[in-house]
């Protein structure tokens, strides 16, 4: 497998992402909040003339809130269905290859975690949780609805 991954810190926790699936990483500054959005949903940002709809990662797996009062986070940019989406991590990390194929988490994971894995990945950096952009952006409600 050739995949490449970005690595990334989400409430304390290193996991990895598709690095196909990431546009850039950015350092975020500005955030401005969007009234009734999911609680999830940070804000808005711009970059380079683009609109982003900023997830904080933290509250999408249900793990608390990301603190964004004392300025700059780091985000990664991705884009699905034509929207694009500022993730904010504590810290980015790495791009490694995916040495495996995901395999199921044989674990037991907080609801948040569970909902956005798409299982355990070996690296050269030792195994790491490989979690779905699609489910970080949709946030908790998805599942709740469903």
């Amino acid at each position: 497998m050739s995949e490449l991954l970005l690595v990334v810190t989400i409430g304390g926790e290193r996991v990895a992402m598709s690095a196909a699936a990431v546009e850039s990483v950015v350092e975020l500054d500005a955030l401005t909040p969007v009234p009734r959005a999911a609680p999830h949903v940070a804000g808005l940002s711009a970059l380079r003339s683009r609109v982003l709809t900023v997830i904080d990662c933290m509250r999408s797996l249900e793990l608390g809130e990301t603190d964004c009062s004392d300025g700059i986070r780091e985000a990664a940019v991705v884009e699905l269905d034509s929207h694009h989406y500022a993730l904010i991590v504590d810290l980015v990390e790495d791009v490694v290859e995916a040495l495996s194929e995901p395999v199921p988490v044989r674990a037991s994971m907080a609801a948040g975690w569970a909902r956005a894995s798409k299982g355990m990945i070996e690296t050269e950096q030792g195994p790491l949780l490989l979690v779905d952009v699609g489910a970080l952006i949709a946030g908790a409600e998805t599942k709740a609805a469903a």
